[in-house]
């Protein structure tokens, strides 16, 4: 395994280490190539999670549509007056909401899976790097920080970006009008009418 990594990173770096190279100066060539390093993560992360969207969108569907099907069915059931059938299937529906949920979840985590090899390279190169900080966080990290201090938040921001920055990228717009629909189920069937 530790092979497998070794490789990985060295590949990695072939391609990585340009961004750490465009200036003259060490902390800009620093913080441009980890802010790359950021976007890229993101990218292939929104782009694995879109991917497997896709693939596995008649099962999302199917459980959309269940669980529509079953609050309808106990919405009848209640306004009928049958508390038991209400309560029956309104335990199924969050049952099925449960799955859901959890799928969802689970594609979500999918979007961080590049990070622990961006971290994992930026070990490699900058494990023994500190940089100083200025007051008043100098107080709290008297020796400087690490890579991580500088590539977490410029993952955030780059996170920030990439939501701005979708609608108008080639595949990913056709992502965001996916997304879109799926948020507003009217705005889909105005659109067909």
């Amino acid at each position: 395994m530790e092979n497998i990594l070794h490789s990985i990173y060295v590949n990695m770096d072939l391609f990585l280490i340009f961004f750490y190279r465009m200036t003259d100066l060490p902390i800009a060539n620093f913080l441009i190539g980890t802010f790359n390093l950021s976007f890229l993560c993101v990218i292939v992360g929104e782009l694995s999670v879109s991917l497997a969207l896709k693939f596995n969108k008649p099962y999302v569907d199917r459980i959309t549509a269940e669980i529509k099907e079953k609050e309808r069915l106990s919405m009848a059931a209640y306004q009928a007056g049958d508390k038991v059938s209400y309560k029956a299937l309104n335990k199924e529906a969050t049952d099925i909401w449960g799955k859901g949920f959890f799928t969802m979840v689970a594609y979500s985590a999918g979007i961080l899976w590049p990070l622990p090899f961006a971290m994992g390279w930026l070990g490699t190169r900058f494990a023994d790097v500190d940089f100083p900080v200025a007051a008043p966080l100098s107080l709290l990290f008297e020796d400087g920080v690490g890579y991580m201090f500088t590539f977490i938040p410029m993952y955030i921001l780059a996170r920030i970006l990439f939501k701005y920055m979708r609608p108008y990228l080639p595949y990913f717009k056709g992502v965001q009008k996916m997304l879109d629909a799926a948020d507003n189920p009217s705005h889909q069937r105005t659109k067909k009418t």
